[in-house]
């Protein structure tokens, strides 16, 4: 096994002993009050964004959310239009894959796996999204190799949606904020607009895990036109 495998298995080991230190069905919970404010702050962010980029009718556009977790965003892209079949999830964990499969309706596709080394054709997808994933991703190279698979699966007209917090958690050391400069480096031909949402000033109780405030970026493939909104 060449270093860089190694290296990869590594940082997918680590991942998975984080989640399973972590994961908490009440946390993720919708009756939590923190992350009910946090999801309702991204959905009114996300469908302007869509709306921003002529993506209001999603019915025939083929997404993919990399590290989707139980399925909960890919559900919400059901509510807002999209076709089942047209939703396409890649996830490490293997029971959060079984949870996703179980909740999501049975056209949704989803896969487990790394979403460094994605299983599908050149140019398939209208948007491929992240959300939260790239914080939990400590490996450099494992980070460039997922954005250089999200790029290459991506239509060249498509659009990269990314929902992620920019300060590191004091508290929790397996997670680490994607700043500025490193978005940067890693859409190298992004022109990116950053904006904050869900920031803890708002109320001490919202979203504490973070220790900061989120950032999302939608980025266009050919030459990536890219806007960022949280």
């Amino acid at each position: 096994m060449s270093a860089s495998a190694e290296s990869l298995k590594a940082e997918e080991s680590r991942i998975r002993e984080a989640y399973a230190k972590r994961y908490s069905g009440k946390l993720y919970s919708r009756f939590n009050p923190a992350y009910l404010f946090m999801v309702q702050e991204r959905e009114q962010c996300f469908l302007e964004l869509l709306a921003h980029y002529g993506l209001a009718q999603l019915e025939n556009k083929k997404i993919l959310e990399i590290g989707c977790g139980n399925g909960d965003l890919l559900r919400d892209f059901i509510k807002w239009g999209t076709r089942p079949e047209n939703l396409f999830g890649v996830e490490l964990i293997a029971e959060r894959v079984s949870e996703a499969i179980d909740l999501c309706p049975k056209n949704v596709k989803i896969l487990a796996g790394n979403a460094a080394k994605l299983q599908f054709p050149d140019e398939m997808f209208d948007l491929v999204l992240q959300s939260t994933v790239f914080t939990s991703v400590l490996d450099a190279e494992m980070k460039n190799r997922m954005v250089a698979e999200m790029c290459r699966v991506l239509k060249q007209d498509g659009l990269i949606l990314w929902y992620d917090y920019h300060m590191n958690n004091p508290r929790n050391p397996d997670v680490r904020g994607v700043k500025l400069r490193e978005i940067k480096a890693l859409f190298p031909n992004c022109d990116i607009r950053l904006e904050r949402i869900t920031s803890l000033h708002r109320s001490p109780d919202v979203w504490h895990r973070t220790r900061g405030c989120f950032v999302t970026f939608s980025a266009r493939s050919s030459g990536f036109a890219a806007t960022t909104s949280a």
